[in-house]
């Protein structure tokens, strides 16, 4: 069995005592695509931001990479990547530019070598020396996928990587998405709300409801247990109103 990416054991979460993530149980394994699904507000992003090390834990504990988020959380993100929902650039310099401050942030030796190298696997290295400020959002996320990925993360967590997307952006993430799993092992944690990417790139799917997992399982584990259900948006309504198969 693969060893697990991602282990969370009762993690937890409160902001001035109203909880936003309720005792977190799950594993992750190493080579897994996973989705994480739910409705707004029902802890997607906080779990997100607790496994990058963004915000500490109320309760409970997690790993990454099997580095503790809290006692080696410097060990945790140097084996993670994070593409956040808005991806935060310098508009005013070069794509190069960009990742040479992202890759000087994550310590790398000989930053230019390992940037052409990603520009090149992501087919992007026509556009290294154009400025952000005029790319349009696909091009933004390939340039986040890029930052994400230069310091060789053994996890790539992605906050709903589609949004605000056309779909002609959407359809070249989700192969970005699949290729990166596919060659070079990396394990993808997505937290989404769309179903038809999760269908299409996910091995494991997890269910958030206000704040507790309310489900966990393989993908093809999951349409199995609902054989009278005709999709997936089926399923996922099914569980999130807590309706047993």
């Amino acid at each position: 069995m693969p060893n697990p990416a991602i282990e969370t054991t009762a993690l937890s979460k409160s902001y001035g005592g109203a909880p936003a993530l309720r005792e977190l149980t799950l594993s992750v394994a190493e080579g897994e695509v996973f989705g994480l699904l739910g409705h707004n507000g029902a802890g997607k992003t906080t779990t997100v931001n607790l496994l990058t090390t963004l915000i500490p834990p109320t309760g409970g504990s997690a790993r990454v990479a099997g580095s503790d988020v809290v006692r080696d959380a410097d060990g945790a993100r140097r084996n993670l990547g994070y593409l956040p929902e808005s991806v935060q650039f310098y508009d005013q310099l070069s794509t190069m530019e960009n990742l040479r401050f992202f890759a000087h942030l994550s310590g790398l030796q000989r930053p230019d070598a390992r940037i052409n190298e990603v520009l090149e696997y992501l087919d992007f290295a026509h556009n290294r020396d154009l400025r952000l400020g005029t790319f349009s959002k696909g091009m933004r996320q390939r340039v986040g996928i890029a930052q994400a990925i230069l310091h060789k993360p053994a996890v790539l967590f992605l906050d709903e990587p589609t949004s605000g997307l056309d779909p002609e952006g959407v359809r070249q993430l989700r192969d970005l998405i699949i290729a990166l799993n596919r060659d070079l092992g990396i394990t993808i944690f997505m937290n989404t709300h769309l179903l038809a990417e999760v269908t299409m790139t996910c091995t494991s799917i997890g269910i958030m409801r206000n704040g507790v997992l309310a489900y966990h399982d393989s993908l093809e584990a999951t349409v199995q247990a609902f054989p009278g259900d005709n999709s997936l948006e089926d399923i996922y309504l099914r569980i999130r109103d807590g309706v047993a198969a």
